[in-house]
């Protein structure tokens, strides 16, 4: 099983080493426009197979990723001073309409995942571009909230003193400030919350819940202050997504797709409880949200929607 990785940055060649760590696909290949830097990623990370599990990582070209299960599209520009959001997200744009089709011309049965920020909008500026080459969407989808919620997840099973893979909670929305934590459906042992926490005796009053909302939510500008970037934890949650995807795992995860609506939305990208199999996304899952969480929802869709309206004829 042969998985691709377009763009040997920081996100791609972690994302590379996590699939590597996990055995995860059977030959990586790794694509950036500055070839050098593909080939010493991959000569690196090959260093770790004797380590880890026997499968093939090497450096190429386009035309290496045929035959690609999956391809990560890591690649884009980054921000220039003074540069507008606006502007960053053209250029980005520009970038994929050159790459993706040269990907699916390889590789046109591939499931293309997105990585590069702002991961929604890149999600849905891929998924239009892709739609012009063949692809259809259900094999499109974003990293999104997977981070996100693995963060919120983390920081539950931290406070209550439980594995952190036994805590179900959800971060939907964008994948930025907007982003909502579903409080009203997390569970611990089948039970909300509030339940989990009488029967425990831990407190969960609403001082820790905003500790743990900030937390959630300004994790990465923490990280990025400290040590300039992100990767470690993106990098493992593209790793798992890979995994679900080969092996059609049914799992469910808070990617990002399109959504043919969302509250007064329509035609939407953004972040939801979805299941994924070796076919790419199977479906979205709609969830019963409280009041407040619903009105955070559409905000964040809002927030969505305006900047893919901004990017106007560039799609």
């Amino acid at each position: 099983m042969k998985v691709s990785v377009i763009g040997s940055g920081m996100v791609g060649s972690t994302a590379a080493y996590a699939m590597v760590m996990q055995g995860i696909g059977r030959e990586i290949v790794m694509v950036d426009y500055k070839k050098s830097r593909a080939v010493a990623e991959a000569s690196d990370i090959g260093h770790a197979v004797p380590f880890a599990s026997p499968l093939t990582i090497r450096a190429g070209d386009y035309g290496d990723v045929a035959g690609s299960r999956v391809v990560i599209l890591s690649c884009g520009v980054g921000q220039k001073p003074g540069e507008t959001r606006l502007e960053l997200l053209q250029r980005n744009a520009d970038v994929f309409r050159e790459v993706i089709p040269q990907v699916v011309r390889h590789a046109p049965d591939a499931i293309l995942l997105v990585a590069s920020n702002p991961v929604d909008i890149m999600t849905h500026v891929t998924t239009c571009i892709a739609a012009e080459c063949g692809v259809p969407t259900h094999r499109v989808l974003g990293s999104g909230t997977t981070l996100d919620t693995a963060r919120f997840r983390t920081l539950l099973g931290q406070h209550f003193g439980v594995d952190s893979r036994h805590v179900h909670a959800h971060v939907i929305g964008e994948h930025g400030d907007s982003e909502v934590l579903t409080w009203s459906l997390a569970t611990i042992a089948g039970l909300p919350l509030d339940e989990y926490s009488q029967v425990c005796g831990i407190e969960l009053g609403s001082d820790t819940k905003q500790q743990i909302d900030r937390q959630v939510r300004g994790a990465a500008y923490q990280i990025i202050e400290g040590k300039g970037a992100t990767y470690f934890g993106i990098g493992s949650a593209l790793a798992r997504i890979v995994d679900v995807l080969l092996h059609d795992q049914r799992a469910i995860m808070t990617v990002c797709s399109r959504i043919s609506e969302v509250g007064e939305f329509a035609d939407l990208t953004i972040s939801m409880p979805h299941l994924l199999g070796g076919d790419g996304v199977l479906s979205a899952i709609p969830m019963t949200l409280d009041n407040s969480e619903q009105l955070a929802l559409d905000k964040s869709a809002s927030v969505i929607h305006q900047a893919i309206e901004s990017l106007g004829g560039v799609l």
